[in-house]
């Protein structure tokens, strides 16, 4: 990912959890926090719930693979933590790419891009 690492302590999800702004969907949960940094760091995480080992490892790459794909309308300088729901588990990488794309225009998190040349 070009502008993106990861959240990877349980403290950084903490603290994104109890400062950040959460808005959901039936599919995902996304919490936004700025961190005065000129990168994005990504947070995932899949819960027990939403399957075995293996669910959860391929539902975990597609939520990297579709926010790598949109990661350049994204404005930079946040902390962005996606929690999966249960019904990931049946989501193509398609509709993965519209729930983010949905909660991202929710969050106003888009930038939007001049197309004038």
């Amino acid at each position: 990912m070009k502008y993106t690492e990861s959240l990877k302590k349980n403290f950084q999800f903490r603290y994104v959890y109890r400062r950040g702004k959460s808005i959901a969907n039936r599919q995902l949960v996304m919490y936004v926090l700025k961190n005065g940094k000129k990168t994005n760091r990504l947070g995932i995480s899949v819960s027990k719930k939403v399957g075995k080992s293996v669910m959860r490892s391929h539902i975990t790459r597609l939520i990297r693979e579709s926010y790598r794909s949109m990661e350049e309308e994204v404005r930079l300088g946040y902390d962005i933590v996606f929690i999966a729901r249960n019904p990931c588990s049946e989501m193509t990488y398609h509709e993965m790419v519209q729930s983010m794309k949905h909660l991202c225009k929710k969050h106003q998190f888009l930038e939007v891009k001049n197309t004038e040349q």
